[in-house]
């Protein structure tokens, strides 16, 4: 409400000015009027303040007001008439500062302003120096991205990258707390972004376009019960600004990383259209090596080293369309539907060295893959408010089909072709309905059917004498079919400064396996109940206490059921296990944060223990593989299989914390530390599994701003070592940079960023076996620079409303919220 008078207070000057204006204009027109003018800025940052109020009281007549607002640059000039004055200059969430009794008898320069923010304000305000901040909720903390200038040009991906509990890995793998089995939503729905092939849709949506990220460690029952690590929801911006506006994106790298975006918005007073195109033509070079040693208790051991380079080309189009309507003040329907078209062609060349004990010998393997995909989603939503009070129906309908069509032409001993065709239809239906009981109390009941089939034809031919056949034992069709229906019900309240959300979701599952190529069939249905509470204590506005329980289920992926193997290389194979299971977990997390006037602390501890838990083992087959030297000599090699199966139960514990520190509004940092200790449990075929291992990562950032418009950003990020049942990982260092420039009179930016300057970004790691052990080393891509131009359409625009909703928001981190 401070926030609300503040603003009215504003607009009643701005009246007063006006009528004062035309009072003065009675006065008699041989009276001279002189200019007063000069300039205001931010006392710590040094930038200009736009929209400052300057207003002029004469103190014979206190009744009659003159004033003016600074423009983007921060100057006034206006005239005035002669007199003495008491002069305040005026700026939200701002001191005010009054000059009184200034004699006005010609053109006067009050020179340089120096505004100082309010110390009570310092969390609420967002000026210039706009910053990410964190939000508290029950069952979840809210990452506002702000100007995060290391991601500028970037995507999603790169967002993630920098936000506290994600990591990243080389291979672009996102984690949550070290665990990569997370759920990833858009705007808290699944989407086609996230399809069959993984997050990689998610870097074609421009960094700029997301509000916020929702890190979710013990979801409600309102979310889906998929991902035992939880829940990352990406909230893109949603512009509630009236007429037109947008934001136009252009940018260039090294290695080659061009890409264009605009993003652009019209709002009448009922209808809302707004669209988002990006077009991209990049390129990446990765590499890796695979070293690996067969014992053999009776013959000498061999040896096979690989060495592979990655030459990756993407061509890329996004187009998102979308147009909402109000039917009324309590009724909207919003239709959107986005369109993905990506070209690739990637080349990888292998080079192998094989010693055994008649010698070594070398031969290559050059793979050249052309990879054609695109998706198609459209969503329907249907929104009736029935008040003010959160009291609302929600329903949405979404239909996408997602297509991937690989080619890949293969040139070794024995020349090869491997075509995929790979497809998925998935079709959603929620409905979500919210009763505030009162102003404390809140019930909700929804339901989610999300039904999904996928289709994967894979074939492989190999040359013989000169004639390309089918080989049978590698190529086949499979169906998956995955139908989960779900409700659930909540129900929440705050009782003074305690605050608990119990809920509780039922999710019936049916799976079908279709092999086609063997005709097998396998069909699973399963009823699982999924219990959750989320409660908070808060000691004051400042400090508080949360505390939630989750149950999750990981379901396993289509490939990670297919009985038919496929081949990374000619001694290395991929192969599914049709009778894996789901997996459960069991996740406390115990959360506090404390704010001081500078400082912010965020921490947790939590426990989870999983089920049934699913890892991917490499074993020897027993088979051999023939491999042809570049001389002819034909050597038998073992052949490697990497599978997926349940172990009895993986054990996680760990704390976290993330520490802000604002000495001024000119600098910020902050810090994000993670330290897990992760146990596994577990037999097969005989063999023990188990393995345990203390693995931490950090990540540190450091913001400051420099004069003349400029900033800078370095971020540095750490994974410590890490291990599975066979395999243990060396920690990574990351050190990245970037600085920013505002140009063209604020409506622009040019921005540099550098990643990974170190070139350190690879993952080096041992697997070891009863049969071998093998080393590998692997980076995706070598360091990148990019240059971004970012132009905002209606800049001023855009500001004053975001001020305008602030203000009458008031907004807070830490308040009670379902």
């Amino acid at each position: 409400m401070k926030y609300f008078f503040c603003l009215s207070k504003h607009s009643l000057i701005i009246l007063f000015l006006f009528i004062s204006v035309s009072t003065f204009g009675q006065r008699p027109q041989n009276i001279s009027k002189f200019v007063l003018s000069g300039v205001v800025i931010d006392q710590e940052t040094e930038q200009p303040l736009e929209y400052a109020t300057i207003t002029l009281k004469n103190q014979r007549r206190p009744e009659m007001l003159q004033g003016s607002i600074t423009d983007i640059n921060g100057r006034f000039s206006f005239e005035v008439y002669p007199g003495k004055y008491d002069i305040n200059t005026e700026y939200i969430s701002f001191k005010t500062i009054t000059q009184e009794g200034v004699l006005i008898r010609s053109n006067t320069n009050l020179g340089t302003i120096r505004m100082e923010i309010e110390a009570s304000n310092l969390d609420e305000v967002e000026l210039v120096a706009e910053r990410t901040t964190v939000e508290i909720r029950l069952d979840k903390r809210i990452y506002n991205v702000g100007k995060d200038i290391t991601v500028r040009g970037g995507s999603v991906s790169d967002v993630l990258d920098n936000v506290p509990s994600v990591s990243v890995d080389v291979e672009g793998v996102i984690s949550l707390r070290g665990n990569d089995n997370v759920r990833i939503l858009i705007n808290g729905k699944p989407s086609g972004l996230v399809g069959l092939s993984g997050p990689e849709g998610l870097r074609q949506i421009p960094a700029e376009s997301i509000e916020k990220v929702e890190v979710v460690t013990s979801p409600s029952a309102r979310y889906d019960a998929a991902g035992t690590a939880g829940i990352l929801n990406i909230i893109l911006k949603k512009n509630s600004l009236e007429g037109f506006n947008g934001t136009i994106i252009v940018n260039g790298g090294i290695p080659k990383n061009n890409r264009g975006s605009a993003s652009l918005n019209w709002r009448a007073k009922k209808l809302n259209l707004f669209s988002t195109t990006t077009l991209g033509d990049s390129q990446s070079n990765g590499g890796g090596l695979f070293n690996s040693e067969f014992f053999d208790n009776t013959n000498p051991n061999n040896f096979s080293n690989e060495k592979r380079d990655y030459d990756r080309n993407r061509k890329n189009l996004f187009v998102n369309l979308g147009a909402e309507y109000n039917l009324n003040e309590k009724t909207s329907l919003t239709v959107s539907g986005f369109y993905r078209d990506s070209d690739r062609n990637n080349l990888v060349s292998t080079f192998i060295e094989t010693i055994t004990s008649t010698g070594t010998f070398n031969s290559d393997r050059f793979e050249d893959e052309v990879e054609l995909d695109q998706t198609k989603q459209l969503t329907a939503n249907y929104t009736k408010k029935f008040n003010d009070k959160g009291h609302e129906l929600v329903a949405e309908f979404q239909y996408e089909t997602s297509d991937e069509d690989e080619d890949s032409d293969i040139r070794s001993s024995i020349p090869e072709e491997v075509f995929t065709l790979e497809s998925q239809k998935r079709i959603l239906y929620q409905v979500d309905y919210v009763w505030p009981i009162d102003e404390q109390t809140q019930f909700e009941i929804g339901y989610r059917g999300n039904f999904k089939t996928q289709k994967n034809d894979y074939e492989v031919t190999l040359e013989e004498n000169n004639v390309f056949v089918t080989n049978t034992d590698l190529s086949n069709v499979l169906v998956y079919t995955e139908n989960v229906n779900a409700a659930y019900s909540q129900f929440g309240k705050k009782i003074n400064k305690f605050s608990y959300l119990l809920g509780l979701r039922m999710e019936h599952s049916n799976i079908i396996i279709d092999q086609q190529t063997t005709n097998e069939k396998v069909e699973k249905k399963y009823l699982d109940w999924f219990p959750t509470f989320n409660l908070s204590y808060e000691l004051s506005e400042k400090e508080s206490f949360t505390l939630g329980f989750s149950r999750r289920i990981r379901r396993p992926r289509s490939w990670s059921l297919n009985p038919f193997p496929s081949r990374s290389s000619i001694t290395f194979f991929r192969q599914g296990n049709p009778d894996l299971d789901p997996s459960y977990s069991n996740t406390f997390d115990l959360g506090y944060l404390k704010r001081w006037k500078k400082f912010t602390f965020n921490g947790s501890v939590y426990y989870q223990k999983s089920t049934q838990n699913i890892e991917r083992i490499t074993e020897a087959t027993g088979e051999f593989v023939d491999v042809t030297a570049d001389d002819g000599t034909v050597n038998s090699v073992p052949a490697l299989r990497s599978i997926s199966v349940n172990l009895s139960k993986n054990i996680r514990t760990g704390t976290e914390f993330t520490l802000t520190y604002s000495p001024s509004r000119k600098i910020r940092l902050s810090g994000n530390f993670n330290i897990f200790n992760s146990q596994t449990i577990g037999d097969y075929n005989g063999a023990n599994f188990d393995a345990e291992i203390i693995s931490w990562f950090s990540r540190i950032n450091a913001s400051l701003k420099l004069p003349k418009g400029f900033d800078t950003q370095i971020r540095g990020f750490y994974f410590g070592p890490r291990a599975n049942a066979q395999t243990r990982s060396q920690g990574i260092f990351t050190l990245s940079g970037a600085i920013n420039k505002s140009i063209l009179k604020k409506k622009g930016t040019l921005s540099i960023r550098a990643s990974d300057l170190l070139n350190t970004r690879r993952r080096k790691s041992t697997t070891t076996n009863e049969n071998f052990t093998t080393y590998s080393e692997f980076q995706w891509r070598q360091p990148t620079y990019v240059l971004t131009f970012t132009y905002k359409i209606n800049e001023s625009k855009s500001l004053k409303k975001r001020r305008s909703n602030r203000n009458n928001s008031g907004g807070g981190g830490d308040e009670f919220d379902f």
